[in-house]
């Protein structure tokens, strides 16, 4: 069993923790650290199990808790050497990844893989502990080949599905900003998202919906748009609901 607890993703911060049997690690650290705690604790996830703290891109909202949360629980943050050298959260012990190369950490494999985002560097991270596998892929602007590659044969997949186009278009967003957002090295808007999912469909694989943008998308509209897209039931499209709202996925 691998359970994936989803403890922050949006706008405001991200972070996942995943929790094995032989361990745990965080994948980011977008909040601050007495958050990021608080948080494990509701989840029962202990921070003296974490074994370290994994980085997709130097975004801070993905690492604004990455440098207590090393310090306080004696753990290193991993990352490649590009994201390390733009990342700004002090004195840190840092254990470095290459893109596309596989690693094992507490019994599970990592393979960072490349996004398209306006990142130095940034990854998505396909994990396998025994036979399971899981794909979280955020903050990209179109999916990628080695990500459309293994879209298919995963057990979950938590993907960005940040924008509605009307709400962007339509929103009080700046020009450059909503261009920034919509081109590809930005966000996944939800026909995107969709539409990768619908020309990948995995027999019976979850799909849980990340990083949705507070002001140019709902999870309503999220959860609709991709389920109409995909031909499936919206039930079976899952993401968080509410502000401070997390949720904890179980994999057997």
């Amino acid at each position: 069993m691998i359970e994936v607890h989803v403890l922050a993703s949006g706008s405001d911060g991200n972070s996942i923790a995943v929790q094995t049997d032989e361990g745990a690690f965080l994948l980011d650290a977008g909040l601050n650290g007495k958050k990021l705690m608080e948080l494990m604790d509701k989840v029962g996830v202990d921070g003296n199990d974490l074994s370290a703290i994994l980085i997709s891109h130097e975004h801070a909202d993905h690492v604004r808790g990455a440098g207590v949360l090393s310090r306080r629980l004696n753990i290193p943050v991993m990352a490649n050497a590009n994201t390390f050298a733009q990342m700004n959260v002090g004195e840190i012990e840092r254990s470095p990844f290459r893109t596309m190369d596989p690693f094992y950490i507490t019994g599970t494999m990592v393979l960072p893989l490349p996004t398209s985002h306006d990142a130095v560097e940034p990854n998505a991270f396909l994990l396998r502990h025994k036979e399971k596998k899981i794909l979280v892929a955020t903050d990209t602007g179109a999916i990628t080949p080695p990500l459309e590659a293994i879209l298919n044969d995963v057990d979950l997949v938590i993907i960005e599905s940040n924008y509605d186009e009307h709400m962007l278009k339509t929103g009080p967003y700046p020009p450059y900003l909503k261009k920034r957002i919509a081109c590809d090295t930005g966000h996944l808007s939800n026909v995107a998202c969709g539409g990768a999912l619908k020309r990948s469909m995995g027999n019976g694989r979850k799909v849980f919906l990340a990083h949705l943008s507070k002001n140019n998308n709902t999870p309503d509209i999220a959860r609709d748009t991709v389920a109409r897209i995909m031909g499936v039931k919206r039930i079976n499209i899952d993401c968080l609901e509410f502000p401070g709202d997390y949720r904890s996925i179980r994999v057997l």
